[in-house]
């Protein structure tokens, strides 16, 4: 069952939730100052290439914050406007608190929260709830870019290689063996559509067209988060594209 959590605990809870963060992690804060430790530990999953999406509501941001924060090629800022929940989940594990990522907050404030554990019978039913209300948040939150205090993205449909072929796909004739970002699976060669069908599907949730990826759909080398469905090639392979009659 949901267990309750004192100041002191939902600190410490969420350092072990970042620390044990495996593919997701899904950070949800108004506000953003990060202590020492917090920012050790995104240091810390970014360099072993793990994506990280914060989503904050408040456009007082820190300039320090920020520069830190766009550092790290494999944090995810995202804006919503009005957001006051506080909200933190890993791939098993969600806090659900008053804590914000503030470190006046945790040093200073009073708070109150619950852990809720995926795997836990009693607490499945509640995390899959919250967790729905975390991925309409994300859907619904524009990318955060550099100079910007709001930004939109962009969402593009795909469809089953076998449902539709048009005259830009023809035109790719010269390779066709492409692979996918995300998965580095064989693939038909085509920059407009660099995701399997499976891989879109997933990808499809949020549709944001700058999110790091892991394979060069030219190559099929890892790319190292230098990949996403706006550039799905590798710079260093653009030229040789270009011979492929690609338009990039």
């Amino acid at each position: 069952m949901p267990k309750f959590l004192n100041t002191r605990r939902a600190v410490s809870e969420l350092e072990d939730l970042i620390r044990n963060a495996n593919e997701k992690l899904i950070l949800v804060s108004p506000y953003l100052k990060l202590s020492k430790d917090f920012k050790e530990l995104l240091q810390f999953r970014n360099s072993k290439d793990k994506i990280t999406t914060i989503i904050f509501g408040k456009q007082e941001l820190n300039p320090d914050e920020m520069k830190f924060l766009q550092g790290l090629r494999f944090v995810i800022l995202k804006y919503y406007d009005d957001l006051h929940a506080k909200c933190y989940l890993n791939d098993d594990t969600m806090i659900i608190t008053s804590l914000n990522l503030y470190e006046f907050s945790m040093a200073n404030n009073k708070e109150m929260g619950v852990l809720i554990k995926k795997d836990d019978t009693a607490d499945s039913c509640l995390f899959e709830e919250a967790l729905n209300e975390v991925d309409y948040i994300n859907q619904n939150s524009k990318r955060f870019e550099v100079g910007s205090s709001k930004s939109s993205y962009v969402k593009q449909t795909f469809s089953k290689p076998s449902e539709r072929v048009d005259s830009r796909t023809a035109n790719v004739n010269s390779k066709s063996t492409g692979y996918c970002i995300r998965t580095g699976s064989e693939i038909p060669f085509n920059p407009e559509r660099p995701l399997s069908y499976e891989a879109f599907q997933v990808w499809n949730q949020f549709g944001d067209i700058d999110y790091p990826e892991r394979f060069c759909h030219f190559s099929g080398e890892q790319s190292k988060g230098e990949t996403s469905v706006r550039r799905p090639i590798l710079y260093k392979n653009w030229q040789k594209a270009r011979g492929y009659n690609v338009a990039l």
